[in-house]
C-alpha cells in the first residue's frame, strides 16, 4: 500500500514554478516522485490556495506555542501548589 505523504508549501510553489517555467508534468512527476495528478491540482490552486494554506499553518504554530507556554505555566503552578501544601 502507498504511504501518503505531506509536501511544504514551499516545495508545492517550487514544482508550480517549474512546471509554469516549461517542464513537462511527466518530467517533474519522475524527478519529484509525486504524481502528475498532485502536481495539476498544485497548479490550479496557485493563485492563492497556498497563501490561505500558508497563513492556517502559522497560525497553529502560533496557538500550538501558546499552548505549550500555558501548559508549562499549569505544571509550574501545580509545583507550587504541591509545595506549599507540604510546609
Amino acid at each position: 500500500m502507498a504511504k501518503h505523504r505531506s509536501h511544504s508549501v514551499e516545495f508545492k510553489r517550487q514544482v508550480v514554478q517549474e512546471f509554469l517555467a516549461g517542464e513537462t508534468l511527466h518530467g517533474l512527476a519522475k524527478r519529484h516522485d509525486v504524481s502528475r495528478n498532485l502536481i495539476r491540482i498544485w497548479v490550479k490552486y496557485e493563485q492563492g490556495g497556498f497563501d490561505d494554506d500558508a497563513h492556517a499553518a502559522d497560525l497553529i504554530q502560533e496557538y500550538e506555542a501558546r499552548i505549550a507556554a500555558l501548559e508549562r505555566l499549569v505544571g509550574k503552578q501545580a509545583l507550587e501548589l504541591e509545595f506549599l501544601k507540604g510546609l
